[in-house]
């Protein structure tokens, strides 16, 4: 850990503070919690975070104090590195091993880094000694995440309604997402799925867990790690007017007739809805949260206006949101009804194009609709295959509010650190 000081400190000296904290995360459960806490305040103090640089200093001199440690651990989570937290609050947790507040925060870091199958048999750990809310609805969460659609449909049936109110919209979410997930793998089993909710069925959690249709899958670094996803993505009209047809293909095998394509007022997302007006045939409005029976469509909602967005968290009869481009990574504050792609990091191919919005989105509408070859290692993924898919699971699509779902989920993807 000497060794990784040093290099914090020299990392520190050349303004790299992404670089010092991922230098951290090699040794952040296996340093010894006074060392790790020490290195941690000279991020905090050259971040400027006056309650991470304290916690840190605090368990650094008591490192074996409950209190100290829940408080580092706490901090640590509330600033975005939640890997550095999971260590001392294991710690304090194996001190006082009844604490639900420990527990709950253990869990919490353990999500944040995606680690649901961990945070899964920690809760199972404690057996009938668990108490339904939250620790079992966490359990239930957990369990779906980590893959385990089984147990998780098994304990949910088991779960009382929560007796404090403010749980309710967190049990209904979780039963949407049980109840979808459940209804998804029905689907892709009769579709004859190679591998029907396994750990490569990104199309199938998506919706089970988000409930948006996922309209293509990545054709490239399927077998290096990225599973139909997407890190970089270096945007094209092609894959644009791809991610169309295949929208005309979910409207239609779901049976479902949009009367006019909203645009929202960034200006990808017009040129996006433009494309779209033109290719499905719909006159185009400006967005209004209250029009009925529309299609709406954004480009990556993570670069639309907050406020707006929130406005389409609760489904208004009829419409519909469509999203290009859907960051997996940090997804956006509401779930698109439908997604062409799954990225990191998109560059729209029209961002050194001047031209008006209405050219480029003639030029869109015209672009070849056939999907990229890509790298040869992705499996097959026809129209037919979307379809079937689409149609399966209309009963439920376009049900329930837009829920924001920060976890990827079973399927993992390698990204940019």
């Amino acid at each position: 850990m000497t060794h990784t000081m040093d290099q914090v400190r020299r990392l520190l000296k050349q303004d790299d503070l992404p670089g010092a904290v991922r230098s951290l995360r090699p040794h952040a459960e296996t340093a010894p919690i006074a060392e790790l806490a020490k290195a941690v305040r000279a991020l905090a103090d050259k971040a400027g975070f006056k309650d991470l640089a304290d916690a840190a200093r605090k368990a650094a001199k008591r490192p074996r104090e409950p209190q100290a440690l829940y408080d580092f651990g706490y901090a640590c989570v509330e600033r975005g590195i939640s890997f550095l937290a999971v260590a001392p609050l294991r710690e304090a947790l194996g001190l006082l091993p009844d604490s639900r507040t420990l527990l709950a925060e253990l869990v919490s870091a353990l999500e944040d880094e995606r680690r649901h199958a961990e945070a899964a048999a920690l809760l199972a750990g404690r057996g009938d000694r668990l108490p339904a809310w939250p620790e079992t609805y966490l359990l239930v969460h957990n369990t779906l995440f980590a893959g385990d659609l089984d147990t998780a449909e098994r304990l949910v049936t088991g779960l009382p309604e929560p007796e404090d109110p403010q749980w309710a919209p967190a049990r209904d979410r979780q039963a949407r997402q049980v109840l979808r997930s459940g209804q998804s793998r029905r689907v892709q089993r009769g579709a004859g799925h190679p591998d029907p909710f396994g750990p490569a069925d990104l199309r199938g959690w998506h919706y089970g867990l988000t409930g948006g249709l996922l309209a293509t899958l990545s054709p490239y670094g399927w077998d290096a790690g990225m599973t139909g996803r997407y890190a970089y993505l270096g945007d094209t009209h092609e894959q644009c007017r791809h991610g169309l047809a295949r929208l005309g293909l979910a409207l239609e095998a779901a049976g479902t007739s949009p009367a006019t394509v909203s645009l929202l007022p960034g200006r990808s997302d017009r040129i996006l809805g433009l494309a779209a007006a033109a290719v499905l045939g719909l006159p185009a409005v400006p967005y209004d949260p209250d029009r009925t029976d529309t299609l709406v469509v954004a480009y990556d909602l993570n670069q639309a206006d907050p406020d707006l967005v929130r406005t389409l968290h609760t489904r208004t009869p009829g419409q519909i949101l469509a999203e290009h481009a859907t960051c997996w990574t940090d997804p956006p504050a509401v779930s698109a009804d439908f997604s062409t792609l799954l990225c990191q990091y998109a560059v729209p191919p029209w961002r050194e194009d001047e031209r008006p919005e209405e050219e480029i989105a003639r030029d869109v509408a015209a672009a070849d609709p056939a999907p990229d070859g890509g790298d040869g290692a992705t499996p097959p993924d026809p129209d037919g295959a979307f379809r079937t898919f689409a149609a399966g699971v209309a009963p439920g699509w376009l049900t329930g509010p837009r829920d924001r779902v920060a976890s990827p989920g079973p399927v993992s993807s390698s990204r940019f650190a």
